[in-house]
């Protein structure tokens, strides 16, 4: 409020990942989860309020409340904590104050209809219990503020009974009153007359939107929100919510920056980063071709767009990917051509000359043929196969010998090679990829080869039952850079450990210091003997 007093442009977001955003279907954040999400909301992302519980629901719950806000207390944030409560007289306002909250959002209901069937209660009724709570709330010295519960359907069919539950919160003295469209069925037609009509009503009042997105509208009701008066929307992560979820934050932020004359004050840079984050929290996979935060959304895969972007951006929007910690890229696949080969090869500090480039080119569209995309990380394999050239893979596996058996512990002896120096060493594990990772990593320090983390491993055998059946395996890494460094690879083989093993080495060059730029020869090679048995 202090911000939108002295910046009239400013829209307040209050993200409500952590309320609204967990009731996702078969995602629940553990406690230290929340507190970790909380942090980087409010300190590097920097949204304006975050929303983190609702009253009464577990000990769990009431235990994330706290762990937030003894933190958010100690870095003088606590007017920044919500949680959600309900009409129930003094039980959520006891329950807020236990856990250290100081601010209570107080679900009401905003259509007639919801009041007289859900809650079995006439409006006047209803309305005195709003009044008791609010009035128990401040006596305790809570903020309050109030959603009204299926306003978008209350607003067109019963105005009378929004308007005498809205002057009543006003009346009581309830900081901001929350507009939502419960289930997601407003135009930005619709937005733009109701919340204009509440705005012209009440011109003192503080109102905002809270959206879903049902019909695919959320990020535009938003915008259409802002500019009929609502002075802040609310956002999860993802859009992370029941059904189709809610207002998306990355979308709403760079829309309210390129769309209209109002600002945020989220730092743009780290929207990725919060979106990997809870991505891998809640274990909800984030669509690639997500706007702004999927991992396809800056790659071009035709040749012609990467012709253009490198002769003169023209196909470069306001949309940049630096703005929100993410990088161009120019995928290799059946559409490639020249322009997008040069960008990965210039990525890597590969040069080639124009024979090269055309054979290496000329493979990557027959893998693209059959389906198969080349990655930035996989193309020195690529040009080492292609070529023929040893020194495009300084790393090599020469051998590896993994046992597994009954009432015995996984044993792996692994040799590795850097060039010219070879290290050998053994180890055991709880499994048999994880005795080869940790006698690889002891192979590599000697070496001097850091090995990331392993974030994510996954598996993928073609339907058809068959032992013999050819296994992909993609692995994420995560080097010392942290989550924005990270990086996956891809290993194929009709052996499963193999194909971990393949996605491994192709890690290890992804991550060995380079050697001096030489051109690719063409001199043979030998393959590298590996030998698995269990």
């Amino acid at each position: 409020m202090a911000r939108r007093k002295t910046d009239p442009t400013h829209i307040e977001l209050m993200d409500t990942t952590l309320r609204d955003g967990e009731q996702t279907p078969e995602v629940a954040y553990t406690p230290p989860e929340k507190l970790q999400l909380a942090r980087l909301l409010l300190l590097e992302v920097g949204v304006d309020r975050i929303e983190i519980a609702s009253t009464r629901v577990s000990a769990g719950e009431q235990e994330a409340a706290r762990l937030i806000t003894d933190w958010a207390r100690r870095r003088r944030l606590l007017s920044r904590i919500e949680i959600l409560g309900y009409c129930d007289g003094r039980a959520s306002v006891d329950w807020i104050r236990d856990s250290g909250g100081k601010v209570l959002n107080l679900l009401t209901k905003g259509s007639e209809a919801h009041c007289r069937t859900q809650l079995r209660m006439t409006p006047e009724r209803h309305r005195n219990a709003v009044a008791e709570t609010v009035r128990a709330a401040h006596k305790k010295r809570l903020g309050v503020n109030a959603y009204l519960e299926d306003w978008s359907a209350g607003v067109r069919d019963s105005f009378d009974y929004v308007f005498a539950l809205t002057r009543l919160l006003i009346d009581l003295g309830v900081k901001r009153i929350y507009l939502p469209d419960t289930l997601g069925n407003f135009s930005p037609d619709d937005v733009t007359r109701w919340v204009g009509l509440m705005v012209e009503t009440w011109p003192d009042g503080i109102f905002e939107f809270h959206g879903h997105n049902d019909y695919g509208l959320a990020t535009a009701n938003g915008l259409a929100a802002v500019r009929a008066g609502a002075r802040g929307l609310h956002t999860s992560v993802n859009g992370m919510g029941e059904r189709t979820g809610n207002t998306r934050l990355a979308e709403t932020v760079a829309a309210v920056h390129d769309h209209s004359p109002y600002r945020t004050a989220v730092n743009e840079n780290s929207l990725a980063g919060i979106s990997r984050m809870v991505e891998t929290l809640s274990g909800k996979d984030l669509a690639a071709n997500t706007p702004i935060v999927g991992r396809d959304v800056f790659t071009h895969a035709a040749g012609i767009h990467a012709d253009g972007d490198l002769k003169g951006e023209l196909y470069t929007t306001r949309l940049a990917p630096q703005r929100f910690g993410q990088k161009r890229r120019f995928a290799l696949g059946k559409l490639s051509g020249k322009a997008s080969l040069d960008a990965n090869l210039k990525t890597l500090g590969i040069d080639l000359t124009s024979q090269e480039r055309a054979l290496v080119l000329q493979r990557v569209i027959e893998l693209g043929d059959k389906k198969h995309t080349v990655t930035t990380q996989d193309l020195p394999y690529l040009i080492a196969d292609v070529l023929k050239s040893p020194e495009r893979r300084p790393v090599r596996v020469l051998s590896y010998d993994v046992r597994v058996g009954t009432d015995r512990a996984p044993e792996a002896e692994v040799v590795l090679a850097l060039r010219n120096r070879r290290s050998r060493a053994t180890s055991t594990g709880d499994g048999g990829y994880d005795a080869f990772m940790n006698a690889l990593k002891k192979a590599a320090k000697r070496l001097d080869l850091e090995v990331p983390r392993l974030a994510d491993f996954r598996v993928r055998i073609p339907p058809g039952g068959r032992t013999g059946a050819l296994v992909e395996t993609v692995i994420t890494w995560h080097p010392d850079g942290g989550e924005e460094a990270a990086f996956s690879t891809l290993g194929v083989d009709s052996d499963q450990l193999a194909a971990a093993v393949i996605a491994t080495e192709k890690m290890l060059n992804a991550v060995a210091p380079p050697a001096p730029k030489q051109r690719a020869a063409k001199r043979g090679r030998k393959r590298p003997r590996a030998s698995s048995r269990t």
